[in-house]
């Protein structure tokens, strides 16, 4: 299959993609193209899989707690109120786990609603220069957190 969850976990393994945050043991951590909540990162597998019950056994565990692992250092770093995590595929039939961090000061509007709400498109959009240092202290967090 080639959905552009395959074609980010190839540039990925190519070293490619500027998204790549850090690699961990299910897969790699990047940064959301888009930056309407500062810090919102993806997990993409490696190798790539459908969805979530392809998984079994250790791989599963270890996709599971890669993405709460990442959620703890994304808490960390960018002080938010909660993380949000989704593993969906409508869009993109491939696993990959969406992890929100969730803060106070979000429009009140949006607050509480699902992420999918924002207007994703006016939304900033990422920049290797402009993220570079967050993506270093995601870096340095996530792979304390995962323990790499």
């Amino acid at each position: 299959m080639n959905t552009i969850i395959h074609k980010r976990v190839a540039e990925a393994v190519a070293g490619t993609n500027p998204k790549v945050i850090t690699t961990v043991k299910s897969g790699f951590v990047v940064l959301g193209d888009a930056q309407f909540l500062k810090g919102y990162c993806l997990l993409l597998p490696n190798p790539v899989v459908a969805n979530l019950n392809e998984l079994k056994g250790e791989r599963r565990r270890q996709f599971l707690e890669d993405m709460t692992n990442i959620g703890d250092a994304v808490l960390a770093v960018t002080k938010a109120v909660r993380i949000n995590y989704e593993i969906l595929g409508n869009l993109e039939p491939a696993l990959h786990a969406h992890i929100f961090p969730r803060f106070n000061t979000e429009p009140e509007n949006l607050r509480t609603k699902p992420v999918w709400f924002y207007d994703w498109e006016k939304s900033p959009q990422f920049d290797k220069t402009v993220y570079a240092p967050l993506m270093e202290e995601l870096k340095s967090a996530i792979e304390k957190h995962c323990q790499l």
